[in-house]
């Protein structure tokens, strides 16, 4: 389906020239010119068609969703894939399309097929390829990650109803929400089929072209929760094609903040604090106006006996020690003090943390309210400012995602800018249902110190559950500072064998870390030496891309 309005004539031949070089499959190509006032688009278009092509002429404008409408209508194939005027598809996009179906578990269950893209440069270089995730319902709110290249079955997109009018600009994300609400299986096809142009009115080369989309995005998104029963309020986020979800909270919960410490002090900004209380202080400062609040810290019991006295001055009878006087075991602290605790939540936090955004745990429990989020994990930085956790990356090393950029970057392709699900979380800040953690069976007491948290996301995802990173629940991290490097390191071998043995390769199927980006790395860098990589270009502004 190609809506076409007074295109460059140039861009609108190497779409059709892109089209016609599809083969392997039987395809239909049905372009609407949407009352072109230059003849030689119409001209143009009567001189391509045929038995495969289909050129409607509309008398007058009514805008891509009519034009797009009306192109479905006369659709016959089994598959709708839209394609903008300005696209130009891979050589075997369809064919590799198809194949994706064919080769699901389930073909007829298959609604909705989407691809990589990547841009095409006025110079016809191409550029900044986009690798995205596997299905990824919480990003599609914040986001539309999914752009182009998209199939969906055609009986889908009847019993949906096509596109709505109302929504110009932001009709292929309300389209795709209203897809993504239905029983239908999406698939995600990791391969570049589409080449994205960029030109001085697309929205590929400047995103803050489209105000007006934005707005319809936020009604877009706004109605898809109405509609999927969820109580919030979209908003227009801090970066463009971004959107802000706040979620009313069900009841006034009590959060259970399970904080495990040796009582240790240290240096930050050139202060000492004792850490524990610091963390707990940060949190009581801004007290929760929509949960009640309990801090249980799981305190070794030679700890400085200061420590008790200066927790119950700083939070009175919200806190709650629990005396340890086992060997060091992280997994086992956490353990512990979610057992002396009372909330429907647990938020785990290390002590040498501070909080930065005063609704961090309101954002942090309406996300994990919703039933089949398992587990929430926060944006962590550094003592300088920069990212120390945005999610763990499991791609054959297990990493936190983006350490070391810029607090302030929205990140490629928005990922530090957005809610999305993610492989796992880090303890450090992560939040979970108690009857989660109960039906977990707990953090795995057999890694003590290090990939506690990994197995316990991996368990999380095993039963089917979302693990979401919020960049709107903040804390700094000040990394380990009340550990030892000794007990870091001696341990972490051993552990890494136990978490292996328990898991194996699966550990390594992280569904929303593209195979086509590096190993042992998780800044959404592309693999190099891939066999048929294209040259990319570079382009100084934060997206992927290589020379």
């Amino acid at each position: 389906m190609t809506p076409v309005y007074d295109p460059p004539l140039d861009e609108l031949a190497a779409c059709l020239d892109s089209v016609d070089r599809q083969s392997g499959v039987t395809w239909e190509h049905i372009v609407v010119d949407d009352g072109s006032p230059n003849s030689a688009v119409v001209d143009l278009l009567r001189s391509r068609s045929s038995a495969q092509r289909v050129a409607v002429e509309r008398n007058n404008n009514g805008g891509i969703v009519a034009a797009t409408n009306e192109a479905i209508e006369r659709a016959t194939g089994e598959f709708v894939v839209f394609l903008d005027h300005d696209d130009v598809l891979a050589a075997d996009a369809l064919q590799t399309m198809v194949a994706a179906v064919d080769g699901h578990p389930q073909p007829d269950g298959v609604g909705l097929v989407y691809s990589d893209h990547d841009l095409l440069r006025p110079d016809g270089r191409r550029a900044s390829p986009v690798y995205k995730p596997d299905p990824s319902p919480e990003r599609l709110r914040n986001h539309n990650y999914i752009t182009h290249l998209v199939a969906i079955r055609r009986t889908v997109l009847t019993s949906v109803g096509g596109l709505r009018p109302g929504f110009d600009g932001a009709q292929d994300h309300d389209l795709l929400l209203r897809v993504m609400e239905i029983d239908v299986d999406v698939v995600h096809v990791p391969q570049v089929l589409a080449h994205w142009r960029q030109s001085a009115r697309s929205v590929a080369a400047d995103t803050e072209n489209k105000p007006l989309a934005y707005d319809a995005g936020v009604r877009a998104v706004q109605e898809h929760l109405d509609r999927t029963g969820v109580d919030g309020r979209v908003e227009l986020g801090a970066w463009p094609g971004v959107y802000r979800i706040r979620r009313r909270i069900e009841g006034r919960p009590t959060v259970s903040i399970v904080i495990p410490t040796a009582g240790v002090d240290g240096v930050v900004w050139g202060g000492r604090r004792r850490f524990v209380e610091e963390a707990v202080a940060s949190i009581a400062r801004g007290s929760s106006s929509t949960c009640d609040l309990e801090f249980v810290v799981v305190l070794d019991s030679d700890a400085d006996s200061q420590v008790r006295r200066h927790l119950v001055a700083i939070a009175g009878d919200r806190v709650r020690i629990v005396d340890y006087d086992a060997p060091f075991n992280f997994a086992d602290k956490i353990n512990r003090g979610a057992a002396a605790s009372s909330g429907a939540f647990l938020l785990f936090l290390n002590d040498d943390t501070e909080l930065i955004e005063r609704d961090s745990i309101e954002e942090m429990v309406g996300l994990v309210q919703i039933a089949d989020i398992g587990m929430v994990g926060a944006r962590l930085l550094f003592e300088d400012g920069t990212i120390q956790h945005a999610g763990h990356v499991y791609n054959h090393h297990i990493d936190h995602a983006f350490v070391g950029w810029p607090g302030d970057h929205p990140g490629p392709q928005r990922l530090l800018a957005v809610e999305r699900e993610v492989g796992g979380v880090t303890a450090a800040a992560a939040m979970v249902r108690r009857e989660v953690f109960d039906e977990g069976g707990g953090m795995s007491t057999e890694l003590p110190a290090n990939y506690n948290d990994v197995d316990f996301s991996m368990r999380i995802r095993g039963s089917g559950r979302r693990i979401v990173w919020t960049p709107h629940a903040s804390w700094y991290h000040f990394e380990s500072r009340t550990r030892s490097g000794t007990e870091q390191h001696a341990i972490a071998p051993k552990e890494l064998d136990v978490l292996l043995a328990r898991w194996g390769d699966s550990l390594w199927d992280d569904p929303y870390y593209n195979p086509n980006l590096a190993d042992g790395r998780a800044d959404w860098l592309e693999r190099r030496g891939r066999s048929g990589a294209p040259p990319y270009v570079v382009l100084a502004d934060g997206r992927v891309s290589w020379a």
